[in-house]
């Protein structure tokens, strides 16, 4: 085993500092996204779309494209994550709303509605001064 650190010095440094420089990332966009979230984006029957229904084709296109294929950079971050230090469960969380699948929205609806959820992101938007979310 330390004969394969010491071979793989550089490599270990890298996944360290990424595994780090993610975890700092989380402590800062956890809040910042909980805190955009409107009141009432859970009470809704339907989803908000990212993109206008008035936009061109090609940019709905495009959107969908770049937002999943980043969702899925993401969530390999955070399986990564699972056996190396970071918040792999978090940053696949995160991987997961951004990628689009069926009954998505369903899903987030379930996952806030959980007291542990709801209570911590009601209180971090009571501490960011936002209304409380409605589920």
């Amino acid at each position: 085993m330390l004969s394969y650190i010491q071979e793989n010095e550089n490599v270990l440094l890298i996944l360290g500092i990424v595994s780090v420089v993610s975890f700092l990332a989380t402590l800062i966009i956890i809040p910042w996204v909980v805190l955009r979230i409107p009141a009432d984006y859970f009470s809704k029957p339907r989803r908000v779309s990212l993109v206008s229904s008035s936009a061109h084709p090609s940019l709905k296109i495009v959107v969908f494209i770049v937002k999943n294929l980043f969702g899925v950079a993401v969530m390999l971050l955070g399986i990564a994550m699972l056996v190396l230090p970071g918040q792999g469960l978090l940053t696949i969380l995160i991987g997961m709303v951004l990628i689009d699948f069926p009954r998505k929205y369903r899903f987030q609806r379930w996952l806030i509605s959980r007291e542990p959820v709801f209570k911590s992101a009601n209180w971090l938007r009571e501490k960011g001064g936002k209304k409380p979310l409605i589920v």
